[in-house]
């Protein structure tokens, strides 16, 4: 079995991505339906030394569009700033994560296979190949982040399950 750049990232992506959108949704509703302000959610941690909401849900578009695109371009650099999304913003910035991953073409990331990538953080570059970039770097990282969200979310008592996560199976034709 043959697997492509394009099916280990942006498929991959595009399905978490879909499922974060869909638990997001969900805790919109649950705080509508329990009289919760969703900003609260924003700023909500499973531990008060780890990373909010806000945080997760931009690591997320982050890790996934930003990766995309390092790979297109060979340099990942993180935000030196993070925006202050409100929950809203936070939808949207899915959403049009989303949007932007759909329109990559398999032969703009196939291509690269083989490509330099650089990680530059903290006055330090890691130099990668794109396939070791995606697979020992980005993906991990963003499936990280999307179950953190997930977990955020859960842990405030968004009815959320295994198949929130999972989303759209990508099933044999």
């Amino acid at each position: 079995m043959t697997i492509s750049l394009y099916d280990a990232s942006v498929a991959s992506y595009l399905q978490t991505v879909q499922a974060v959108s869909g638990f997001l949704d969900k805790g919109l509703t649950y705080c509508r339906d329990h009289g919760i302000d969703p900003e609260e959610m924003v700023e909500a941690r499973i531990f008060p030394d780890m990373f909010p909401l806000r945080f997760q849900i931009q690591s997320v578009a982050f890790h996934s569009l930003g990766a995309v695109e390092a790979i297109q371009s060979g340099l990942m650099i993180p935000p030196a700033e993070r925006p202050a999304h409100d929950y809203a913003g936070l939808q949207a910035l899915i959403t049009d994560t989303g949007a932007k991953l759909q329109a990559i073409t398999p032969e703009e990331i196939n291509g690269r296979a083989g490509a330099d990538v650089t990680f530059r953080a903290r006055g330090t570059d890691r130099l990668f190949t794109a396939e070791g970039f995606l697979l020992s770097f980005s993906l991990p990282n963003f499936y990280f982040h999307a179950t953190t969200a997930y977990d955020i979310l859960r842990s405030k008592g968004v009815p959320l399950g295994k198949m929130d996560f999972i989303s759209k199976l990508r099933l044999k034709a």
